[in-house]
């Protein structure tokens, strides 16, 4: 068969496709059936396809089709239906299950004791990623679906995502990453009495240009440099034996413990760590001013220009806020080394989407939450939180059609750390 041949034959089964759904639906109305709902349209015909799919799995087991004489004498036989109702997406549906005489079958389908079929445990997981409670997905899917999914149930579900987070948090990692950014969001965890816990954060831009999440790990206090040492050593271990370019916040002891993991690393103080500190100090109404009068220093071609314009502001700001003019003196020598950096490596490190957009999704997740009764279930809605990012992938697109130009940036730089690692 030729392509044209091929086309026409598409073009007749979808023809057929469409008219088999026309008479469906022409005859749901002539019977005055509601698409949707209990006894509706769809869930009339998930019960037929689910329970032909099912004596389809049988006369596979059995060997024959079901009045075919050829089941005589053959050991094993159809024995009726038992009735069960299943979740599904378009709502509960009742559908019979057919047995066989020796109880041998094992359908697949719809399994043994299975009372809900996959998509809508994958609905469940994509809600709880959002940060809606138990309860609020069970009132969720009771309202919107119809299907009465218990807390319990719910619950159950989403424990399913630990084995696959275990594994996640222990895959071996890349030898070399031109850039990993490390934050720490804080959560609500009732262990005795509600207390904030950081969950620790490191996210890497691989070599190819993708924004890799390397783990996640909750502290058992405020956070510290001591554990983001701990954090950093594991990652060694996973394999990674160079970072060029770590980017974080202006921690105490920090810049010493990532020297001791990786003595070649550049720290990086993050601009947007700054700018959010600063404001911290001041005014409501002075942050668009302070924020504005900041943007040159971290945008200028220089370290020499940057501090001609950090004297600047702080002439004028110190008098008022001379708390955000010793923030950025303190932080000076880890903020300034990408200003000796080509632009479009300044453009990877200053960029607000790679750690913030991460931050943004967990802190939605946690703030809907409000708190947690354990680290276990705190990490868990974390965890679904950054598997759920950018689901389209247009981000990703995005991201990687800007890399090329700083990986060429990234080879130079740093003299071929990058290409020699990965060897």
């Amino acid at each position: 068969m030729d392509l044209e041949d091929a086309a026409v034959a598409r073009k007749k089964h979808e023809a057929s496709d469409r008219e088999l759904v026309a008479r469906l639906v022409g005859q749901a109305r002539a019977e005055g059936l509601e698409l949707v709902g209990e006894n509706g349209l769809l869930n009339r015909l998930t019960k037929l396809v689910l329970e032909s799919a099912l004596e389809g799995e049988l006369t596979d087991h059995l060997g024959y089709d079901k009045h075919d004489p050829a089941g005589r004498g053959s050991g094993n036989t159809r024995n009726g239906t038992r009735t069960k109702t299943v979740i599904t997406d378009v709502g509960p549906v009742e559908i019979g299950v057919p047995r066989d005489r020796d109880a041998s079958f094992e359908p697949k389908i719809v399994r043994k004791r299975q009372r809900r079929l996959s998509g809508v445990d994958e609905m469940v997981i994509s809600l709880a990623a959002k940060g809606l409670t138990t309860g609020e997905i069970s009132a969720h899917l009771a309202e919107v679906y119809g299907a009465e999914v218990s807390k319990q149930t719910i619950s159950t579900i989403t424990d399913k995502v630990i084995e696959g987070m275990a594994e996640w948090q222990n895959r071996p990692l890349d030898p070399v990453y031109p850039v990993v950014f490390i934050d720490a969001i804080h959560v609500k965890i009732r262990d005795g009495q509600v207390a904030n816990r950081p969950i620790y954060v490191a996210l890497a831009v691989t070599a190819d240009g993708e924004r890799d999440i390397l783990g996640l790990w909750a502290g058992d206090g405020g956070e510290g440099a001591k554990f983001w040492l701990h954090v950093l050593t594991e990652i060694k271990n996973r394999g990674v034996a160079d970072v060029l370019m770590m980017v974080c916040d202006g921690l105490k002891g920090l810049p010493q413990a990532i020297e001791q993991v990786w003595p070649q690393a550049v720290v990086q103080t993050c601009v947007v760590h700054l700018l959010r500190a600063s404001f911290r100090y001041a005014a409501r109404q002075h942050w668009d001013a302070i924020a504005k009068a900041l943007r040159p220093v971290y945008t200028a071609p220089t370290e020499a220009a940057a501090l001609e314009r950090f004297m600047e502001f702080a002439e004028v700001w110190g008098g008022k806020y001379p708390a955000i003019v010793k923030l950025w003196e303190d932080a000076w020598a880890e903020f300034v080394p990408f200003l000796s950096f080509d632009v479009e490596i300044r453009r990877v490190i200053c960029s607000t989407n790679a750690i913030e957009s991460v931050n943004a999704r967990i802190r939605r997740a946690v703030k809907a939450r409000g708190h947690f009764p354990n680290e276990q279930a705190a990490l868990k809605c974390v965890y679904m939180a950054v598997m759920s990012l950018d689901p389209t992938g247009k981000g990703r697109k995005r991201w990687m059609n800007r890399w090329k130009a700083a990986l060429n940036a990234f080879e130079i730089t740093f003299e071929g750390r990058l290409s020699a690692t990965r060897r």
